[in-house]
């Protein structure tokens, strides 16, 4: 089946956080203005209409008629085992899956399960502000162990400083996003087990975020970290369908503990979680079936991030951007203009009347920089640009 992913599916009024949520938007300040004429690209979920197969297996839910609790099947497990066996070669066993109902709330029982209030956690900024909530928002302590911009935009781990914080005795655990939000790196073999290496020398556990990891560019590779090292058990991996099969309203996350106590703890802290008979027909549907759906709107991720690229080339050079090796969102460097956070966000937010995300909300590393999530459809990405360079017109 062919997808045309260039067509603009209206999504106001069915509930969508970033087309319904003006109230809640200006409530927290995110933005002063908001109305029906706003493109907002600031929320990591897709604008692109899902696979015919997963459409079919939820209809297929709603037509039996009644949605009681639920448990998890025997092939929800094996969805799970076939999917990272055929896409990343990666053998899991049926009891290290433990289901979370999201990467977030995952997180956050991870900080609580392995570490204690006062204790430190590495994370890599410019990252994802969830990670800094959920150290903060539980009493522990972040280390932050800054990515270096390189010269050609790209991204690379400061090792000698992240052994520096790993050999604290106070430091207890790391959080990996790979690929990296928002910068799209994906973290090499090597640099896997060099962290890897480092965390069990110093007892640090490793919580990985790699919700990612199968929204890769064409010509690059993913490899999540439990398949690059003998060892895993100082390993959590936080997996998800959420992102990419545009299914984060069904809240489905999976959380791989290779360690049995670890795995103990984590549940202890978490609770019973049951799943929606949703979810449970999402997840087989998407890891049966959806190879042909995924590859279609990766590669049509590429084209719009090449778009994007060759856009800012021609209309605004000064904004620096390079096309990531995974996710769908792209780091947009307007520090050449010589503003300040505040007017790139006036421009951009009130004038322009497009939400993106600041990049000062991903630490002091992200200030003059600007997150874009690209998987919408190509017209409105243009439309949205064409908003942008308007505003900054007078800069160029």
């Amino acid at each position: 089946m062919i997808y045309d992913f260039d067509e603009i599916i209206s999504r106001r009024r069915t509930y969508s956080l970033k087309w319904d949520g003006e109230e809640l938007i200006k409530d927290i300040g995110y933005t002063e203005r908001y109305d029906y004429e706003t493109i907002p690209l600031f929320t990591a979920d897709m604008d692109l209409p899902v696979m015919q197969p997963l459409i079919d297996a939820l209809h297929q839910t709603v037509d039996h008629r009644i949605f009681g609790y639920s448990i998890f099947p025997n092939e929800y497990f094996a969805s799970i085992q076939h999917w990272f066996k055929k896409r990343h070669d990666w053998v899991i066993k049926r009891e290290e899956i433990v289901y979370s109902p999201g990467t977030v709330h995952a997180l956050n029982i991870a900080v609580q399960a392995f570490t204690k209030p006062g204790e430190g956690i590495i994370i890599q900024r410019p990252v994802y502000p969830p990670f800094t909530t959920a150290i903060e928002r539980n009493g522990r302590i972040v280390q932050n162990n800054a990515m270096k911009c390189e010269s050609d935009g790209s991204f690379s781990i400061d090792f000698v400083d992240f052994e520096e914080k790993a050999k604290d005795k106070n430091t207890t655990m790391f959080i990996l996003c790979n690929p990296h939000n928002p910068t799209g790196n994906i973290f090499t073999n090597k640099e896997l087990k060099r962290l890897s290496k480092i965390c069990e020398e110093h007892n640090v556990i490793i919580v990985a975020d790699e919700i990612h990891g199968d929204l890769i560019r064409k010509n690059k590779r993913f490899t999540p970290i439990c398949k690059v090292v003998e060892n895993t058990d100082h390993i959590v991996t936080c997996t998800a369908i959420n992102k990419t099969f545009n299914v984060a309203g069904l809240h489905c996350t999976n959380v791989i503990i290779s360690n049995p106590e670890r795995r103990k703890t984590f549940n202890d802290i978490m609770g019973m979680q049951l799943p929606s008979p949703f979810t449970i027909a999402a997840l087989i549907a998407v890891y049966n079936e959806g190879d042909e759906w995924l590859e279609q709107v990766t590669q049509y991720i590429d084209g719009t991030m090449e778009f994007v690229k060759s856009f800012l080339a021609e209309n605004m050079p000064t904004v620096k951007v390079r096309i990531p090796d995974g996710t769908y969102v792209m780091w947009m460097d307007f520090n050449g203009y010589g503003l300040s956070d505040q007017e790139i966000h006036h421009r951009i937010y009130n004038k322009a009347n497009v939400l993106l995300e600041d990049g000062w909300m991903f630490g002091k590393e992200g200030e003059g920089f600007q997150r874009i999530c690209v998987p919408s459809p190509r017209p409105l990405i243009k439309q949205a640009l064409e908003r942008i360079a308007v505003e900054f017109q007078d800069l160029e």
